[in-house]
């Protein structure tokens, strides 16, 4: 980060001296309130030519807490806070990185083509609701076939239950979670199984309750909105200062927290203006570190643009990113199968733009948007695959909805393994929301716990006013009930028995083959060709690595189909029919032979078959 020091926030020195770095160009004066021992003391502050205030307390170690005091007046905590035991308003603590031993010493990380993720929310992800109940889950993780697991945002946010959006201290890991020791305690399991861990970080707004960081400087601004209220000031006047926090924020996960891949929040709500757009900066500032610390890191983007610079090289005009969200492929396969079409779903429901999809990856790529009232996104066409992450849930597409239903709750069975083979056969990384491998019928609701009465109902307005696009029936849950959260924690234990286990089963068979099967394995959209029938609401897709060829077809309609598809000579062994599957894991032994180049064949509704070449034949 060129001349820039990433100290800010308390630093342990050695075992009896902090040294204390803040930026705050608001302030005429600062000093720091210590509280050790059962007593306090102040700490004048001195303030260098870049508004950054700093000092070195003695006598005070890892453990004891503090409060900045502005201008001799006010007392807020530390705005890179690494822990807030008590919460958004009561002081930070003292955290020493060396009070946690690790022994991941070997791990370098996974290549992101290898990644299978899995996306979970801490607090429902358990009873418990901790970072260390995850633990004991992460050989069921393996046994799946994961190879990532995604948090969701884990930054102190008021209260006990949050989907994490609302944090106002990007460096303090949230309290009730279990704080900093949790939080590598569980990192540390997961590289000790192999897992590589991805954590969903918040660049484009802070929460409303418990942010103080507009006291100290000028980190956002009235020029942008975002829905979440001010933009962060990345590129007007005092953002060097901005920039400089939210980067070292991530310089902390990689590197004190060990983190494999940041997933950057909704970077449509980030606004830069400059020469240097502040997302060119951050991954290229992450990218050095992974290489200084010899372990492969990455930065994705989950973005509403369908704007290819987020993941164009520099050369070309890109901001260099390693891979964002591509929700135009949910949207497709969602509205195929649940037939809805209000809201943004309006502008999808073709086998067209699900081969297209397939094809290339953004299906509006300059195409007119009828939701959005005007011509929307840039092509993919040239971007590979393993730079676009699909899915069929996550927790936005679910939690978004006005009750937070799952497909579980609501699509057949026979939906549930079709939309399971979409995602994981293609040749894009493949995304798992929590529960979703094997039915999870619990929803996840949208949950807050804030204290203000006038935030609480204005959530709760707000939760309304989003959904009127979508005309959803039934009441909007109450965000600030404890029940909306409690409602909204999964059960794994469901996966042992009856069709949870039979789709759990699936997912795993699922993910093995395309883990073992070359044509599957290898991420490439130049190996793939794909065709869509649209009066038979079929696809086909055809993939092929070497000398290892498959092809896939997709019945997307509710009745039976027969379509005839042009395929390569020979027999074709069956892998899997996703019809057929019950308790029946091994389905060798079935073929069909293409003369001709081609053949006809037969699905059932909202089935699919998945053929392999025959070696020789």
């Amino acid at each position: 980060m060129n001349d820039r020091k990433t100290d800010i926030g308390a630093a342990v020195v050695d075992k009896d001296r902090v040294t204390f770095r803040v930026w705050a160009p608001k302030a005429e004066r600062l000093s720091v309130k210590i509280l050790s021992g059962g007593g306090e003391y102040i700490l004048p502050l001195k303030k260098d030519e870049k508004d950054y205030f700093e000092g070195t307390a003695e006598g005070i170690r890892s453990g004891d807490r503090y409060m900045y005091r502005l201008n001799d007046t006010s007392e807020f905590p530390d705005p890179a806070s690494r822990f807030q035991p008590e919460g958004v308003h009561a002081p930070s603590q003292v955290v020493d990185p060396a009070d946690f031993q690790w022994d991941d010493d070997g791990w370098k990380g996974t290549p992101l083509a290898e990644f299978m993720i899995y996306e979970l929310h801490v607090g429902t992800f358990t009873k418990e609701g901790t970072f260390e109940a995850i633990i004991p889950f992460l050989d069921y993780l393996k046994e799946l076939g994961i190879t990532a697991v995604e948090l969701m945002p884990v930054s102190q946010f008021p209260g006990h239950r949050n989907w994490g959006y609302d944090g106002v201290y990007p460096f303090a890991v949230q309290n009730s979670y279990g704080g900093p020791e949790g939080l590598k305690a569980l990192i540390n399991a997961c590289h000790g199984k192999g897992l590589a861990v991805v954590l969903d970080v918040v660049y484009n707004h802070l929460g409303p309750e418990g942010n103080y960081l507009n006291k100290f400087g000028h980190y956002f601004t009235d020029r942008y909105r975002t829905p979440w209220g001010d933009a962060v000031n990345f590129d007007g006047s005092y953002s060097d200062g901005v920039r400089h926090f939210f980067i070292s924020n991530a310089l902390y996960w990689v590197t004190e927290y060990h983190i494999d891949a940041l997933r950057i929040d909704a970077i449509h709500g980030i606004f830069d203006f400059s020469a240097r757009h502040f997302l060119h900066e951050l991954a290229g500032t992450v990218h050095k570190q992974a290489e200084a610390l010899g372990r492969k890191i990455y930065v994705i983007a989950e973005s509403g643009l369908n704007d290819v610079r987020v993941i164009n090289s520099a050369p070309i005009g890109g901001y260099d990113l390693d891979a964002q969200w591509n929700d135009d492929f949910h949207h497709c396969l969602h509205t195929l199968l649940t037939g809805e079409g209000r809201g943004y779903y309006e502008d999808f429901g073709t086998i067209q733009q699900l081969e297209k999809a397939f094809r290339e990856g953004f299906v509006y790529s300059g195409e007119y948007s009828l939701y959005r009232k005007r011509r929307h996104g840039s092509s993919t066409k040239n971007i590979p695959a393993d730079k676009l992450i699909v899915f069929s849930q996550n927790h936005d597409q679910v939690g978004n909805r006005a009750a937070g239903d799952r497909l579980g709750q609501t699509q057949s069975f026979e939906k549930l393994k079709l939309a399971a083979g979409v995602v994981i056969l293609s040749p894009f990384i493949p995304l798992l929301f929590m529960g979703e491998e094997y039915g999870e019928t619990a929803p996840f609701q949208y949950f807050v716990s804030h204290s203000d009465k006038a935030l609480i109902e204005a959530v709760r307005k707000g939760r309304e006013e989003e959904f009127a696009t979508f005309q959803w029936e039934g009441e909007v849950p109450d965000p600030q009930a404890e029940g909306t959260f409690l409602n909204s924690k999964i059960d794994i234990a469901q996966h042992k028995a009856g069709r949870h286990n039979v789709l759990f089963r699936f997912y795993k068979e699922l993910i093995r083959l395309r883990k073992e099967v070359p044509a599957l394995s290898h991420l490439s959209k130049d190996n793939m060709e794909v065709m869509g029938f649209e009066k038979e609401r079929a696809l086909l897709v055809r993939r092929w690595f070497g000398g290892d060829k498959v092809f896939m077809l997709c019945n997307l309609s509710s009745g039976p189909v027969s379509v005839e598809i042009e395929i390569p000579e020979g027999v074709w062994e069956k892998l899997l029919d996703s019809h057929k599957y019950e308790n029946n894991l091994k389905q060798e032994g079935q073929t069909l032979t293409a003369r001709n180049n081609k053949v006809r064949t037969s699905l059932r509704a909202y089935g699919f078959v998945l053929y392999r070449k025959a070696k020789g034949k």
